[in-house]
């Protein structure tokens, strides 16, 4: 297989996950938390959450910076982003972005 599609399929396994789904999300709200900040709330071992960070590292959705004694992890939206155009791109984007709102608009009125 080719580097890219290692690459590609190395994400998909990354976000395959809902662990580090959620995790993604965390940085999304606030980048550069700590392993300690990211497992604040979540009912995972310190030992889970840094697995799950080693795969989103390798898969490049997640940075790593030592700030002294601190390592601070940081969202790579890149790779999410080029995937997105890839597959999107494919079809017709107005259509899915109006199927979208339609899906949101539905579920809103059944809560």
């Amino acid at each position: 297989m080719d580097t890219e599609g290692e690459a590609v399929d190395s994400i998909f396994r990354a976000l395959a996950d809902r662990s580090r789904r959620s995790l993604l999300d965390a940085l999304y709200g606030r980048n550069g938390q700590t392993l300690g900040e990211l497992c604040e709330g979540r009912g995972m071992t310190r030992q889970a959450v840094t697995k799950h960070l080693a795969i989103l590292e390798s898969a490049n959705l997640v940075a790593s910076v030592k700030r002294g004694r601190e390592k601070l992890h940081y969202l790579n939206p890149a790779p999410i982003h080029e995937i997105g155009e890839r597959w999107i791109s494919k079809y017709d984007r107005t259509r899915l972005e109006a199927l979208f709102d339609l899906k949101k608009a539905l579920e809103s009125d059944n809560e």
